[in-house]
């Protein structure tokens, strides 16, 4: 675990190293990954099954062994125990109510030369949907995947999701009949990515992608943006908790580690004012790491990317949070209020010392899908938005035309582009 202090003559260039350091794929797994993709697009289904028994154990043989029905997937839900059904169905009310308030409005105007233009939203047709099932399986990203998409009016949800040695968590079925999902196949990694951008001779193609997985999953989709619409390139998690001496050290630990557990190469930070609580923090970190069944992975996690950064005034926090540009940002001070009026770029915050990040993975309403890596700075988390397109239309008549058009004729000759100027002269009796 890394500790800097902002007051320290060194601090800069060690910062700089920190917001540089994206701890995602290298080229090799980009290689390996092209490989794949390749191999899809070429043999789609046979490939799909070599792989799938390479990597997960799984062999694609029978139509159940290829796909999950949706009979198994009620039969889950019925199965559940009535505390954790009724979790999965509050949370999907509080997802479901969020993103509905996304659904932007259609526009069309008339303006003052008479010209009518606006933009009609429209749904994409189908939708592919990620959802892990290695290291840990995720439920709750199917919903926050599923439900934006069905919020959207997308008529075709389809999940993809490895089962290791044909295995695969009840409660990802559960939630996949909650959502109402299509079609579940038994697929993962690249090579799942790679069958839902060109279709294989059982999967029909989609138009987007989205959900978290890992370095192969997410450099699949890099490669096939373009072929496919893509959420976001995700890399591994990270959480930036601001915190003063007040604070609760137990609590912050955990909320530290709450992000740790998810993978080796994720991350956590804690900038404090209180050089006490920071080594009362890292004390904790240590005591949690003794319980938690996930300790391999989070301290693995914590021991190689964890940090600890000391500011002489907590309100310095906000100016390094923007230049890390995190993914989670939990702001646990007297007036959270007054650092996130300064936080420009970060994926989701969690204001007050109430609000740990955890409870905005599972039902909080916002999606937990969300940028890493610094790309906070230029993108937002999954929204309903990204299962529309806009398509923008314009309607003349002849007066509007002859207002207009001769300023359009102007630039079209400007441009060497005559066939443009023509098109609007012939109209316009020129």
């Amino acid at each position: 675990m890394l500790r800097l202090n902002s007051a320290d003559s060194g601090f800069d260039k060690a910062f700089r190293r920190l917001v540089a350091d994206r701890r995602e794929s290298d080229e090799d797994v980009a290689r390996d990954v092209a490989l794949i993709l390749n191999d899809v697009k070429n043999r789609g289904d046979a490939a799909l099954a070599e792989l799938t028994q390479r990597f997960d154990g799984h062999a694609l043989t029978t139509d159940d062994d290829w796909r999950i029905g949706p009979e198994t997937c009620r039969e889950a839900f019925d199965a559940l125990l009535p505390d954790l059904r009724a979790a999965l169905e509050l949370a999907a009310q509080r997802i479901r109510i969020f993103h509905e308030a996304q659904l932007p409005a259609d526009r069309d105007d008339t303006d003052a030369a008479g010209v009518r233009m606006g933009a009609k939203w429209r749904p994409v047709d189908a939708a592919g949907l990620y959802v892990p099932g290695g290291r840990a399986a995720y439920p709750s990203s199917l919903l926050m995947n599923a439900i934006p998409a069905r919020v959207a009016g997308v008529e075709r949800l389809v999940v993809v999701t490895p089962t290791p040695k044909g295995q695969i968590n009840p409660l990802v079925l559960a939630a996949a009949h909650l959502a109402g999902v299509d079609e579940i196949w038994r697929v993962g990694g690249a090579q799942a990515v790679a069958a839902l951008a060109y279709g294989t001779q059982r999967i029909r193609p989609v138009d987007v992608i989205t959900g978290p997985g890992n370095a192969w999953v997410a450099e699949a989709k890099r490669q096939l943006f373009g072929v496919v619409g893509i959420d976001m390139v995700a890399g591994p998690s990270e959480i930036l908790v601001i915190a003063d001496g007040k604070n609760d050290p137990e609590w912050i630990a955990a909320d530290l580690l709450s992000q740790a557990e998810h993978d080796p190469a994720a991350q956590s930070i804690l900038i404090t004012d209180d050089p006490l609580f920071a080594d009362t923090v890292a004390d904790r970190v240590g005591v949690e790491l003794t319980m938690l069944p996930t300790a391999r992975v989070a301290s693995e996690s914590w021991n190689t990317h964890g940090v600890i950064i000391e500011v002489p005034d907590i309100a310095e926090a906000a100016a390094l949070a923007n230049l890390l540009a995190a993914e989670h940002v939990e702001i646990a001070t007297d007036d959270p209020e007054a650092i996130f009026r300064l936080i420009r770029h970060a994926g989701s915050v969690f204001l007050g010392r109430y609000t740990p990040e955890a409870v905005g993975d599972y039902v909080a309403g916002p999606n937990h899908v969300l940028p890493t890596g610094r790309r906070a700075r230029f993108s937002s988390g999954l929204s309903v938005l990204d299962f529309m397109k806009r398509t923008s239309f314009i309607q003349l008549d002849a007066a509007a035309l002859a207002q207009i058009g001769p300023a359009a004729i102007a630039l079209a000759d400007a441009e060497g582009l005559p066939a443009h100027a023509r098109s609007i002269e012939t109209r316009l009796g020129i």
